[in-house]
């Protein structure tokens, strides 16, 4: 037990260094393409499920995901991409259905799950890539899109538990409609 905890501390702390140098290795090779470097895997696993939480894709439109939203500054590998799709495949948080040869890849109940666990993690992805994108305007339309990706996972969860009052639900619509009132105003 004494020698995996000091197993893992290590490797935390080389993870550190990594992100580290990683980063100061990515400004100064701005448009360094391939280089896995941009996410550590705990965090390129995140947004992999969160691209495919968005909408069923293949492998490829990942990558191309990934790099429009990173406007190029960084652009996974394949040789990263497909392991992480398998990894999730089997953590049974995708599944996967063949379509003329090429894997689709669409999100599971338990992928959802993980995804909400880790919300705080995936927020911070969100916002590295968007400083990395630039203050173009699709990076903030992409802030857009996050919340209302965050609405829409919130209110899923909430019906799947069930159990509501009507007080509970009246306070939800209440929200939901001021939320589009600040944005008639915006």
């Amino acid at each position: 037990m004494f020698g995996h905890h000091h197993h893992h501390h290590h490797r935390g702390e080389r993870r550190f260094a990594r992100g580290f140098f990683g980063r100061g290795d990515h400004h100064e090779h701005r448009g360094h393409r391939g280089g896995g470097r941009f996410f550590d895997h705990g965090e390129l696993r995140l947004l992999v499920l969160h691209l495919i939480s968005e909408k069923p894709r293949h492998g490829y439109e990942i990558i191309k995901a990934i790099e429009e939203r990173l406007a190029g500054a960084y652009s996974p590998s394949p040789g990263t991409i497909y392991p992480t799709l398998t990894l999730l495949e089997e953590l049974g948080q995708v599944s996967v259905t063949e379509q003329g040869g090429k894997k689709l890849h669409t999100i599971t109940p338990e992928g959802t799950r993980a995804l909400e666990e880790a919300a705080p993690q995936v927020a911070s992805i969100e916002a590295r890539i968007a400083a990395a994108g630039g203050d173009r305007p699709q990076a903030s339309a992409m802030q857009v899109m996050r919340a209302m990706h965050n609405l829409k996972t919130a209110l899923r969860f909430r019906m799947m538990r069930g159990g509501m009052t009507e007080e509970e639900l009246g306070r939800i619509v209440a929200a939901i409609d001021e939320a589009a009132r600040q944005v008639e105003r915006a």
